[in-house]
């Protein structure tokens, strides 16, 4: 075979195209199982973060199936669907997406509820827009449906030492305790305050120094998103306190 002749050279190129073609997307099928379950158990731990749970990785799967005892599925107006969708298997992203396309009617929003210590807690996901892409995370609340038990936030790409505060324990233990519902019963949500809040403020926290807009991202997050549950918690309010 002449070695210098350019068709040998094309022939050469193209098999081993084909070759790494072929040995890539076999690694790619064969890892995707073990990239579907990470994927899982990753979402497992961040839901369990929010009720400050944490678990070894070969621990998440039971302790979720413990802790969270029910999961519910609801649509756009708070109405509880009984269908085959999982709430686990929702993606946010998706639902929110459906609303751009005038589809905001066959939106679903996941619910998981949470027995601990003998107490019950709602968890709920949460999905926003930070500075430079998206930011997500989960956030629970006590029995009354109300008190704000805790929060787990994440982001894509928000910077170091500003918006990236967000996934700092420092940040998110300002909500435990904070209120979603004013004295009247009013949905008012969480804030999070350029400049500061009060101590005694139950529906503010301080944002992160010089990340505004992440900061408001979260503040807009937080409304959007609990706004969907409204109607859900205050029909379970007035079950709770005709009982």
């Amino acid at each position: 075979m002449d070695k210098d002749n350019n068709k040998t050279t094309f022939i050469f190129s193209s098999v081993m195209v084909v070759i790494v073609a072929v040995v890539l997307s076999v690694t790619a099928i064969s890892l995707a199982p073990y990239q579907e379950k990470n994927s899982r158990v990753e979402k497992m731990k961040n839901i369990l973060s929010s009720i400050s749970i944490t678990t070894e990785t070969n621990q998440t799967e039971t302790a979720f199936d413990k802790y969270i005892t029910k999961q519910i599925v609801l649509n756009n107006k708070g109405e509880e669907l009984t269908n085959n969708v999982k709430a686990f298997d929702i993606d946010l992203k998706k639902e929110l997406d459906k609303s751009k396309t005038g589809n905001a009617d066959k939106q679903l929003f996941p619910l998981f509820i949470c027995n601990k210590d003998g107490k019950s807690f709602y968890i709920i996901p949460v999905r926003g827009k930070g500075l430079w892409g998206p930011i997500w995370g989960y956030i629970s609340l006590e029995s009354d449906m109300n008190t704000v038990y805790g929060v787990s936030f994440g982001h894509k790409s928000e910077t170091p030492g500003l918006g990236a505060e967000i996934e700092t324990q420092k940040f998110q233990q300002q909500f435990v305790g904070k209120k979603i519902f004013d004295e009247s019963g009013k949905f008012v949500s969480v804030d999070v305050i350029k400049g500061g809040t009060n101590a005694d403020d139950l529906h503010g926290v301080d944002a992160i120094s010089g990340a505004t807009i992440t900061s408001n991202g979260v503040s807009n997050m937080l409304e959007n998103i609990l706004k969907n549950y409204i109607p859900y918690f205050k029909k379970q309010q007035t079950i709770a306190f005709t009982n």
